[in-house]
């Protein structure tokens, strides 16, 4: 077991409590999820990016929940759907990535070399980001109104796949805007 998948199942298991969370790691166990990019060419374009990505948006959403608190902020967010929010919000992302390769000018000597990059590759015929992850995950766990909706709407605006309005969620579950808003400060480094 790597020191990432000890990490992510450790967290889990300290803060997640409800029937189907082993479900959930089992489904997790049997894909790429530790070993996956997080993206083909932004945050966590990396080996074990998604995993890494995951548990960043993690504690990103307790800092931001502990933050908001210290400035008399009091958002009342349940800390086990925090957890399950943050972890799971990106699993529709597990065996997507596939390594392919495709020529790249080496800057030094001028010639053409071969070099490995990710390209995406869904063949679930789901589609949609948020939503996918949050079919995936109720598949295992039950979840709440507000956990789906937090997962479905996680990309905000950058998600146009959906035709509804994550206004409107981000007002009526401050647990969607709350793992919105932690997903969108990865862009300034990983945490882990």
């Amino acid at each position: 077991m790597s020191s990432l998948q000890l990490e992510f199942e450790c967290e889990a298991r300290a803060m997640i409590h409800r029937d189907g969370l082993e479900d959930a790691l089992d489904l997790l166990h049997n894909t790429d999820f530790y070993t996956a990019p997080a993206s083909t060419r932004y945050h966590g374009a990396e080996e074990g990016g998604l995993a890494k990505h995951s548990l960043t948006v993690y504690k990103r959403s307790f800092d931001l929940l502990h933050g908001l608190a210290l400035v008399g902020i009091e958002l009342h967010i349940d800390t086990e759907s925090l957890a399950i929010v943050s972890l799971f919000h990106d699993i529709c992302k597990i065996n997507t990535y596939k390594v392919d390769y495709r020529n790249v000018k080496n800057d030094e000597t001028g010639k053409w070399e071969k070099a490995p990059y990710y390209r995406m590759e869904d063949d679930t015929g789901f589609g949609l980001h948020g939503a996918k992850s949050a079919w995936l995950l109720s598949r295992c766990m039950p979840l709440t109104d507000e956990e789906y909706i937090a997962i479905v709407h996680h990309m905000g605006a950058w998600d146009k796949s959906t035709y509804s309005d994550p206004g409107k969620a981000y007002e009526k579950y401050p647990l969607a805007w709350l793992l919105h808003v932690a997903d969108e400060l990865t862009i300034y480094g990983d945490k882990t």
